[in-house]
């Protein structure tokens, strides 16, 4: 909780949720937010109550450019804060479902001095941890990365980073379905079911593609959270055109045919 006020006291941007005050009460400190009425990610995506509409192709897009607005922000910040536990869960969503990123309980100061990691214990929600993290407790601003390339494979198929309900093989989301990202194919096999058709097959695509360049095993390798951001802007732009292209053509009149006599 010291962590979040240490952050959220002197962070402020659009899409990390508002600390608007805190307190001590006895051995406990309050922490008061800005409310939050269409709650979590996690909640819309997986839908815990049935009444929660399944969310469109477009807001789903919407709510990804959001949270890496959010951890573009924070990389870019004059101390690079990593995140270090990006998840559905932690990313808020307001009325017009604008994601904030919540809950800097284990937010850590970037590298300094010209090192290129953090060394740091161990901590996190495993799924979405980054590999190099989990194996040798080295902590890359590159590491928040591979956790936003698992929530936007989340946010693409409709499932949970890890789910011991489904077939043995398909548990670990990214390992069963990150060989199948490349084809175009295979890829329509796991798409959401809930949002067939309300994408072109090239946005969605792009957004695979994108996936998996977060999911490099070798942070080097992953892009930075600003080509992230930049990469799903050029994919909500390629979405508009089509969306505009379809409007046009559904207003053409049709052609007069000519009858020769």
């Amino acid at each position: 909780m010291q962590s979040e006020v240490n952050f959220l006291g002197r962070l402020s941007h659009p899409n990390l949720v508002k600390l608007l005050g805190y307190c001590w009460d006895d051995d406990e400190l309050l922490l008061v937010y800005e409310f939050l009425p269409k709650g979590s990610l996690e909640n819309h995506l997986f839908r815990r109550n049935p009444n929660i509409e399944p969310l469109s192709w477009n807001t789903r897009l919407k709510i990804a450019i959001g949270a890496a607005r959010g951890l573009a922000f924070l990389h870019a910040s004059e101390k690079q804060v990593i995140y270090r536990d990006f998840k559905a869960s932690n990313i808020l969503l307001d009325l017009n479902f604008n994601a904030k990123i919540s809950d800097f309980g284990l937010a850590k100061l970037g590298p300094s001095g010209g090192q290129s990691h953090v060394t740091t214990r161990v901590m996190g929600t495993y799924g979405y941890a980054a590999p190099e993290y989990i194996a040798t407790g080295h902590l890359y601003v590159k590491s928040d990365v591979y956790g936003f390339g698992v929530v936007l494979l989340e946010i693409l198929t409709g499932m949970r980073a890890l789910d011991t309900k489904r077939p043995t093989g398909q548990q670990n989301l990214v390992e069963w379905t990150k060989p199948l990202l490349s084809s175009k194919k295979k890829l329509k096999t796991i798409m959401d079911a809930k949002i067939v058709g309300q994408y072109s097959p090239k946005a969605a695509f792009q957004a695979a593609q994108l996936t998996v360049k977060c999911l490099e095993h070798d942070p080097k390798q992953r892009p930075s959270m600003k080509e992230v951001l930049e990469g799903l802007e050029a994919i909500e732009a390629i979405h508009e055109k089509s969306k505009e292209s379809k409007t046009r053509n559904s207003y053409q009149s049709p052609r007069q045919r000519v009858v020769r006599v």
